[in-house]
């Protein structure tokens, strides 16, 4: 009983630092704002609670609760009329374009219990139905309008698949330190780490260079970057001058490719965990002028390549973003099976939606941002290629290479 009660009180202590990290530091909540909580698990509700009674505590004018449930989603991907499953009820659109009006603040909670639960669901029918991922979502988000943050929380399902058993203390004492809630002080522990990755970011753009070459077991690419592009962290201020942290935890640099400008071949380094479907294990991809044109996986490819079905962007490239494999979760050692947590262990591409941030002056006419490179879509997944073996090369105007990442690591 003892233990149970430790386990417990060591839960509630670890619940209210997280909700004090994302609302202080995370979305930066400012005082008369709205906020908008959106957990992705019903195990997440005594986190969002928490996060709901911080956000009061600063000053918040109205925090909504949004839970969503996977597992209504698997019935409707189930049992739902095929000429419904594009539906999307006009309320969850016009929350998103709410928080955009208000200038209000977004609160994600990401993590699931099963994150194999639509494994076995028609990838057709499963590409049809973007909830709650839909379009509104991604502009928001890059729209400096909004200060949000995201982040996954941990889960019964989670600790079971990691440490065999559904205890939630242990599981949060491994995410402690990726968080760096083990820290004396973790809102101010984030500023430092950041300052490191913003070194990084400022290397490179004024290195300038033109594209990237990555190398490895089964890769060898190449990704032209947009002229004029910028490099840049998930340390964003909005428009009117909020800092925020837009991920919890992230270790990386990141920038829009030339979505015109893509060569050569890929190959996963870590299981691909699909939003809202099936994990893809084995990813090879060919690319030519910018376009998936080859895809091969030991499991998981249909649906993958149904979800590269769903618009013009889908198959193209969005991002490119360098890591060090010497990072946090890298250290860990541990495949969390949670898109967030495993982007931070390796340097990793994302096939459809581009970060506008990296692009100053982008226009919001399709044509002309299409006419940069820029690439839109409802899509936004990653692929980590990063490893011990990755090296990635800049490749300046001129032709002249430059050591980036060698063995996984930061050189540069």
């Amino acid at each position: 009983m003892a233990e149970q009660n430790s386990d417990a009180a060591r839960v509630a202590e670890r619940t209210e630092a997280m909700a004090s990290l994302v609302v202080r530091a995370g979305a930066n909540v400012a005082p008369g704002q709205d906020v908008y909580v959106v957990s992705h698990d019903l195990e997440h509700a005594p986190l969002a609670r928490a996060i709901a009674a911080e956000a009061y505590r600063a000053g918040a004018h109205f925090v909504s609760l949004i839970h969503w449930d996977q597992h209504a989603k698997l019935a409707r991907l189930r049992h739902a009329p095929a000429d419904s499953l594009e539906f999307v009820p006009a309320w969850w659109d016009r929350h998103i374009e709410e928080c955009l009006e208000r200038q209000g603040a977004y609160i994600s909670i990401l993590g699931e219990s099963d994150p194999g639960l639509l494994d076995d669901v028609d990838p057709d029918r499963a590409a049809k139905d973007p909830m709650p991922w839909t379009a509104p979502f991604f502009p928001m988000i890059s729209s400096g309008e909004v200060n949000s943050v995201e982040f996954s929380g941990p889960t019964a399902g989670m600790a079971e698949r990691l440490l065999g058993a559904p205890d939630l203390g242990p599981l949060w004492e491994e995410l402690a330190p990726i968080l760096r809630l083990d820290e004396p002080d973790p809102a101010a522990a984030w500023p430092r780490h950041l300052e490191e990755l913003q070194g990084r970011a400022a290397v490179l753009n004024a290195r300038g260079f033109s594209e990237l070459r990555f190398t490895g077991p089964g890769t060898d690419l190449r990704v032209g970057l947009i002229a004029c592009g910028r490099w840049s962290t998930l340390a964003i201020e909005t428009n009117w001058g909020r800092g925020t942290i837009q991920s919890l935890p992230t270790e990386k640099v990141f920038t829009a490719p030339d979505f015109r400008r893509v060569e050569g071949t890929l190959t996963a380094t870590k299981p691909v965990q699909m939003m809202n479907g099936p994990v893809v294990e084995g990813l090879r991809l060919r690319l030519e002028a910018g376009r998936v044109v080859e895809l091969e996986a030991e499991s998981g490819a249909e649906a993958l390549r149904a979800r590269l079905a769903s618009d013009e962007g889908a198959a193209r490239l969005g991002e490119v973003a360098l890591v060090d494999s010497d990072s946090p979760v890298a250290r860990s050692g541990r495949h969390f099976g949670d898109p967030l947590l495993d982007e931070n262990a390796a340097t990793h591409l994302a096939l459809g939606q581009g970060y506008s941030v990296c692009v100053p002056g982008l226009s919001e006419d399709p044509a002309e941002r299409g006419a940069r490179g820029f690439n839109d879509s409802v899509v936004h997944q990653d692929i980590m290629v990063g490893g011990r073996e990755l090296a990635v090369d800049g490749i300046d105007p001129g032709g002249t290479p430059t050591a980036v990442i060698r063995g996984g690591r930061w050189v540069l």
